[in-house]
C-alpha cells in the first residue's frame, strides 16, 4: 500500500495512492485505514512530505564505498547523527541552498525507514513489526561546513536539507533495492541496499536501543558512492526501486 500526504488547496490529508487517483483516509494512518470515500485524481492535488517525524536520525558512512569516497574508515557501529524537523520538505518542493554560508552543497540519495509503532530497545527480530514503510530521501549536505565543523549537525540541518517523498511504500522487501540518485537527467549515484554495511533490522535495534521511536519518525539508511555538488537551478531525483522517485529542484536561499 502507499501511502501519501497531499493537500487540494483546502487543507492536508492521508490518503492511498491507487494508479492515477488518491482515496482518502480518516485521521493518521497507523491504525486500520478508514476510507472517507473521497477520490481525487493525482495530477489534481499536491503531494506533500509523506510524514512529518518528531525526529529524523541518519546513518553516516552505511556503505563501504561511499566511506572511501570520503577517505573515511568504515564504523565497526552505526554512525549515528541527527536532521531536525524543520528540515524536512516534499515533492517538488525547493532545497534552499544557503549561498552565504556554504559553497559546497551534496545530494546524499538514501532508503529512509517510516516508524509505525512506539518503541524501545527492539530486538532484531521485532524491527519488521515496528516498521510502518519506506520512503525515498535526500540528506542534503553542506559538505564544506561538515568537514570545517567535524561533527554533522550544521552541514545536514538547514531548512529544506531533508527531501522525502513522494509517498511511503508500505509492503516492500528493503533488503537488496536499487537506491539511484540523478541531477539533471544525469545519473550520479547508483547502489542497492544489499551493499548497506548495517541492515535495516540492525539500525532499527540499534537507534532504538538509544532513544524511544514515536510513530512517523525517520531512520535514513546512508547513501551510496557518488555524492557530490549541486548548483542553483539543478533538478536532483532520487529513485528507490519499488517505491517510486523524489525530485526537487535547487534555488537560491539568499
Amino acid at each position: 500500500m502507499r501511502i501519501a500526504r497531499f493537500s487540494t488547496g483546502e487543507g492536508v490529508a492521508f490518503g492511498v495512492v491507487e494508479g492515477e487517483f488518491i482515496s482518502t483516509i480518516a485521521g493518521h494512518p497507523f491504525n486500520q485505514i478508514q476510507f472517507t470515500g473521497e477520490r481525487f485524481p493525482l495530477a489534481e492535488v499536491r503531494l506533500v512530505a509523506p510524514m512529518l517525524p518528531s525526529k529524523v536520525v541518519a546513518v553516516g558512512r552505511n556503505y563501504a564505498e561511499h566511506a572511501a569516497e570520503l577517505g573515511n574508515e568504515v564504523p565497526e557501529e552505526p554512525l549515528l547523527f541527527m536532521k531536525p524537523s524543520t528540515s524536512v520538505i516534499g515533492p517538488g518542493e525547493a532545497i534552499a541552498y544557503p549561498t552565504s554560508l556554504s559553497q559546497r552543497v551534496d545530494h546524499e540519495g538514501e532508503l529512509a525507514v517510516v516508524i509505525g509503532r512506539l518503541c524501545r530497545e527492539v530486538p532484531r527480530e521485532r524491527v519488521k513489526d515496528v516498521v510502518f514503510g519506506y520512503t525515498c530521501a535526500n540528506d542534503v549536505t553542506a559538505r564544506d561546513l561538515q568537514k570545517k565543523d567535524v561533527q554533522f549537525t550544521r552541514a545536514k540541518s538547514f531548512d529544506t536539507f531533508c527531501p522525502i517523498g513522494p509517498w511511503i511504500e508500505t509492503v516492500l522487501d528493503p533488503s537488496d533495492l536499487a537506491v539511484t540518485t540523478t541531477v539533471n537527467g544525469e545519473v550520479r549515484q547508483s547502489g542497492r541496499t544489499s551493499q548497506l554495511i548495517h541492515d535495516i533490522p540492525a539500525l532499527v535495534s540499534y537507534v532504538s536501543a538509544v532513544m524511544t521511536l514515536i510513530p512517523g519518525d525517520v531512520i535514513l539508511t546512508g547513501t551510496p558512492a557518488g555524492v557530490g555538488p549541486l548548483q542553483v537551478g539543478d533538478e536532483v531525483s532520487v529513485t528507490v526501486e519499488g517505491i517510486g522517485t523524489l525530485t526537487n529542484k535547487v534555488v537560491s536561499r539568499d
